[in-house]
């Protein structure tokens, strides 16, 4: 366990030391931020929205939590170093190596992922707590919603990680990752309630959304920050991201012994 938390760390620290990238990635997600929050309340200051599943200071929460852990939480994230690995043949000299792939190349796109997050959480976060309302981010309801907040955010971190690299041993079979990649992207984007908040899907939608592991990534943590699913009602949806994460881990964990032995077979 001690060198995947090494690989972990160096990874950590070798992405802390573009703080120009992360300059430009923090002034980008106070922009989308804002202009998504100005859409929707223009569209909650048209209408009555006593109907509406969330109230405004849940959805603007929503809204900036989705720019805030933005780098942690996209499932399109693509590490070139594995991708050029696959196309090229020199997968085989992971084999070389006293280490398991799996765990490796987790803790590599796991301490990308956290990197990208420490460089850009708290200077928007402080933005965006300090702007005037309706603009500003509320904190949370309870002392309770942000400890279950916190160990959800755990979850999904886990899940969309394991999700990622899924998604980047399938494509060890096509030897590309485009075609896997635009439609788990699609998907994920659609079915996590990162672009538009489950609670505003038709019902025949909701129901797909709640089947699939996507929605534990961005709908539950929001929304529990924010109140709108409640302390008592967190309970279940936290321990079906659990086994979603255990499900896709041990399916990624075999396919990736599989795809090894298919990259033997290539010759390298």
């Amino acid at each position: 366990m001690k060198k995947y938390l090494s690989i972990f760390k160096i990874k950590l620290m070798n992405n802390l030391q573009y703080r120009v990238a992360a300059l430009a990635g923090i002034s980008t997600q106070l922009f989308f931020g804002l202009v998504f929050i100005m859409v929707y309340l223009a569209f909650y200051q048209s209408g009555n929205n006593n109907n509406l599943p969330m109230n405004w200071k849940e959805l603007v929460s929503y809204l900036w939590l989705n720019q805030i852990f933005f780098s942690l939480i996209f499932i399109w994230q693509k590490d070139r170093e594995l991708l050029n690995m696959i196309k090229d043949g020199n997968i085989s000299y992971e084999l070389c190596r006293p280490i398991d792939f799996y765990k490796k190349w987790y803790a590599t796109m796991y301490g990308e992922r956290l990197s990208a997050l420490l460089l850009r959480f708290l200077p928007v976060t402080i933005i965006a707590l300090n702007l005037p309302s309706p603009l500003k981010l509320y904190p949370p309801i309870s002392i309770m919603s942000f400890i279950l907040f916190i160990i959800s955010m755990i979850i999904s971190s886990l899940l969309v990680t394991s999700i990622a690299l899924l998604i980047h041993i399938i494509a060890m079979f096509p030897l590309d990752e485009k075609g896997i990649m635009a439609f788990i992207m699609v998907i994920g984007d659609l079915f996590s309630g990162s672009t538009v908040p489950l609670s505003f899907f038709p019902n025949f939608l909701k129901n797909i959304a709640y089947i699939l592991p996507f929605r534990y990534i961005v709908d539950v943590p929001f929304r529990i920050y924010s109140g709108n699913i409640s302390t008592n009602s967190a309970i279940n949806p936290l321990l079906l991201g659990v086994v979603w994460l255990i499900i896709i881990v041990i399916f990624g964990y075999i396919l990736s012994l599989k795809a090894i032995k298919k990259a033997i077979i290539q010759g390298g």
